[in-house]
């Protein structure tokens, strides 16, 4: 529970520095909680929380200076510099990610890719794409810390193990396969203290059409009320 409201928190503190960089953009100078909680469909008051909690000053009248408090949440979430990514898997989902121009915008720089194809090799593009035979010494060299899975599923684990193996400790993870640390270890127990998120596509979307059914209902149910009632 701990570690899920941690995660939680984080996602927050990366969604308002997310806003606070389009606003200072616009050239505002300054930024109040009802607005960071307008932007990320939060309360004032949970805006408020989260900051206190990292203890960065601010109040209900004054605000906060957008400068000031981008730099306090770069200091908390550790983005004081580019964040360098490897992506396993140049398929269609890697190829797109690997051209996703807002990325730069956030820092976030994909030095690398890696597939088991052949013919999608090429050291010389503006992301090299290397056989997978030489993943484990580009992280150990380059000294990377996070990487991107968006292989086929039946390869799935076989790179998870490879990318923890060679150090990775973050992984942002594309397949329908839910991973986890070696598939045995909870976070606060495991050797490797790695965080995994599992953007899974297809279930997200099948969500929204439940959710998007579930509303219709709800929409009928009430017009059927009203009629009634009327």
């Amino acid at each position: 529970m701990k570690d899920e409201l941690n995660k939680s928190l984080i996602t927050r503190l990366v969604k308002y520095q997310r806003v606070l960089r389009k606003l200072k953009s616009m050239g505002f100078v300054q930024v109040f909680s009802n607005n960071l909680a307008d932007a990320i469909g939060v309360s004032p008051a949970t805006v408020r929380k989260d900051f206190s909690l990292i203890n960065v000053p601010g109040n209900k009248r004054g605000g906060y200076q957008i400068d000031t408090l981008t730099t306090d949440l770069g200091k908390v979430l550790g983005v004081t510099k580019d964040k360098d990514v490897i992506l396993v898997g140049c398929g269609r989902i890697g190829h797109a990610l690997m051209n996703y121009s807002e990325f730069a915008k956030e820092g976030i720089r994909i030095v690398a890719g890696f597939d088991a194809n052949v013919l999608l090799h090429n050291d010389q593009a503006s992301v090299p794409i290397y056989p997978m035979s030489e993943i484990r010494n580009y992280i150990v060299k380059h000294r990377i810390e996070v990487g991107v899975i968006a292989v086929p599923e039946n390869s799935a684990t076989q790179v998870f193990d490879e990318m923890i193996k060679a150090g990775i400790k973050g992984i942002l993870n594309f397949t329908s396969v839910e991973l986890k640390c070696h598939g045995r270890c909870e976070r606060s127990s495991c050797p490797n203290r790695c965080s995994i998120s599992n953007v899974n596509i297809g279930l997200e979307l099948e969500n929204i059409f439940h959710l998007v059914t579930m509303e219709s209902r709800d929409r009928v149910s009430i017009d059927i009320s009203q009629r009634i009632e009327s």
